[in-house]
């Protein structure tokens, strides 16, 4: 049995970032089942909302204080997330180091006032629907940010250990900040349900 050879890929490096590794296109699909979830616990905000005689049912708007202030936080955290993907792709150890240690405490900030945030809504889970699917909106995004923070966590601890110089865990840290976009930007229709169609 004669072997040929029809490609020589001992000159490809043995991960890729962005596009070319498998764990970008799982966390894309992930955030589109995700997304999926999001958008179908919006739907039924609106369900009820069209339902009800008046929205909210038999309690005031939810303050605005803990979840603006939330907002402010993870909008301005989308800055340092996306340096720290530049600095991953152009593998800049130091730098990356940082970025993840100030990222992890941008995602813990956020938690600390979301806990807030949960005082604020000025109904329990189980008083009515309107009770209840805001507080699922809400648990929904909280899951996400504690993934995240979790994941960031993580990363941190590897990219200061000797596992660090590694193309891999440059493509995942790429991954980490993508995946904290994500959990950015499903925030803001949920800030626009929950405390602006409450005050149409």
């Amino acid at each position: 049995m004669k072997d040929r050879v029809v490609l020589d890929a001992s000159t490809l490096p043995m991960h890729g970032m962005g596009a070319a590794s498998p764990t970008w296109w799982a966390t894309g699909a992930f955030m589109l089942i995700e997304g999926s979830g999001f958008a179908m616990a919006i739907a039924v905000y609106l369900y009820l909302m069209s339902l009800a005689p008046s929205w909210p049912m038999e309690a005031p708007p939810p303050d605005l204080w803990a979840g603006t202030w939330l907002t402010l936080i993870l909008i301005a955290s989308v800055v340092p997330n996306m340096l720290v993907s530049r600095w991953a792709h152009r593998r800049e150890l130091r730098k990356v180091q940082i970025g993840l240690a100030v990222m992890t405490i941008l995602g813990i900030v956020p938690l600390v006032f979301r806990a807030f945030e949960f005082t604020t809504l000025n109904i329990r889970w189980d008083d009515n629907a309107y009770g209840s699917i805001l507080w699922v909106l809400l648990g929904l995004h909280t899951t996400h940010i504690l993934t995240d923070v979790v994941d960031t966590i993580v990363l941190t601890c590897l990219m200061l250990s000797r596992h660090a110089d590694n193309t891999r865990r440059y493509g995942d840290v790429q991954d980490n900040s993508m995946y904290w976009n994500f959990v950015v930007i499903t925030w803001l229709p949920l800030y626009g349900c929950i405390y602006g169609l409450a005050r149409l």
